[in-house]
Order: C-alpha cells, then structure tokens, then sequence
C-alpha cells in the first residue's frame, strides 16, 4: 500500500472530513500544490478553489473552499476553511439562477457598501460554477 498522508478538513461549524489520502492537491494563495506523505513542513492561505484527493493517479474526491489556510506538520494537513462544499454537491442550474439573481443585486445596491456585498457574493457564486467545470 502507498504512503499516506492525513487530511482533516475543518469549517467553521465542525470536522468536515479526516482520512488518509495518497495524494491531496490545495489550492494555495501562490498557486496549487500537492501534499504527499514526507511533505515539508507549511503553513499557507488558501484561495477559493477546489481541493483534489487522489488515490494513484485517480482524482476521489473534489470539495471547493472559499479560502481559508492549510498547514502541513509531519504526515498530517489540517485545512481551515471557510467554507466547504463537495463539487457534487453543486446543481449548475441553480448555481446558474442564484449567479442571474446576484448579478440584479449588484445593479439594484443603493450604495457603495450594499454593492460590494452583492458582488462578493456573485463572485462567490461564480467561483462554485467554475469548480463544476
């Protein structure tokens, strides 16, 4: 059996996930990168995107995160994010309404502040879509 390494995906809310995984791809601040069992020791900020679990060359799993931060001690990765949801999870015909009824919200803000929320959330939302592919 391959070397593993151990994943704990925590949200806000509560433990989301842990088990062991060949190999899990993160979405970092500065880019993508894969822990493996032996991975040096790092602490980074994650940017929204969607995390790969594989096992050999055969992508498991995907669940997008909203950013958050991602630390590697030893065999372990716990990843604090601030929100998580399986790529499976999502309906692009919903995604594609809710993306529609955002894009109202920022045009219909009453203010700077209002407009800023609106477009958070739309950019929110169109980052779930992009992760469907």
């Amino acid at each position: 059996m391959a070397e593993t390494v151990t994943m704990d995906l925590v949200s806000p809310e509560k433990l989301l996930l842990s088990d062991a995984y060949e190999m899990v791809v993160v979405p970092g601040t500065e880019g993508d990168f894969a822990v493996m069992a032996g991975h040096t020791a790092v602490t980074s900020s994650l940017r929204p995107g969607v995390i790969s679990i594989y096992e050999g060359d055969v992508e498991k799993d995907r669940i997008f995160v909203n950013g958050g931060f991602a630390q590697i001690a030893e065999d372990k990765l716990t990843v604090l994010a601030e929100e998580a949801i399986h790529v499976a999870d999502l309906d692009r015909t919903d995604l594609e309404q809710r993306i529609q009824n955002a894009s109202e919200d920022v045009e219909d803000a009453k203010d700077d502040e209002a407009r800023r929320k609106a477009q958070e959330n739309k950019d929110q939302l169109e980052q779930l879509l992009e992760a469907l592919g």
